[in-house]
């Protein structure tokens, strides 16, 4: 069984995927990062040279392999959400854990990264995030297991909170 992180940018799910491949001895794969891997260039550069589809085809295509794996950590891309097939291959074999953080701790966190390109035009930062993550809010809670609020947690808290999940749903599994 494998164990999902979905959640905006910003809620902790590459720190968390990397505390929980430790602590679990299981293989991690970043899927933004596997897709950069493939396609030899940037997020944003993919997105300017083929458009935020491609993107999201080359995000489908990597989920559906996910899916056929076992026993792996995957921390998936904020709009993994967006595409319902996403989800439906990522739950195949995982439990899917929803990082939910604030639209102010979400700035806070990532207002300087430049490794994705705008979501939305002509709006600030703070509005964008609010914007897109209003959006999101119903396809991340449709695709969620469960949820973990990263507002006031550290990363290790939320792998230890996650880890005491998942061991239980395996245990009754067993």
């Amino acid at each position: 069984m494998n164990i999902v992180l979905i959640g905006y940018r910003g809620t902790g799910k590459s720190a968390v995927a990397e505390i929980l491949s430790d602590a679990l001895q299981m293989k991690s794969i970043g899927m933004d990062a596997e897709i950069v891997k493939r396609a030899g260039i940037s997020i944003p550069e993919i997105v300017q040279k083929y458009g935020w589809p491609r993107f999201r085809d080359m995000e489908t295509d990597l989920a559906r392999e996910i899916g056929l794996m076992d026993n792996i950590i995957v921390d998936t891309g904020g709009g993994v959400i967006e595409r319902s097939e996403n989800i439906e291959a990522l739950r195949q074999n995982g439990l899917t854990f929803w990082l939910k953080a604030s639209v102010e701790m979400i700035v806070k966190r990532i207002e300087t990264g430049t490794d994705r390109p705008a979501l939305t035009d002509g709006k600030s930062f703070t509005e964008e995030v609010r914007e897109v993550l209003e959006n999101r809010l119903p396809k991340y809670s449709g695709a969620a297991s469960y949820d973990i609020d990263t507002d006031n947690m550290d990363p290790d808290q939320v792998a230890a909170r996650i880890i005491e999940i998942w061991k239980g749903v395996k245990d009754q599994a067993n």
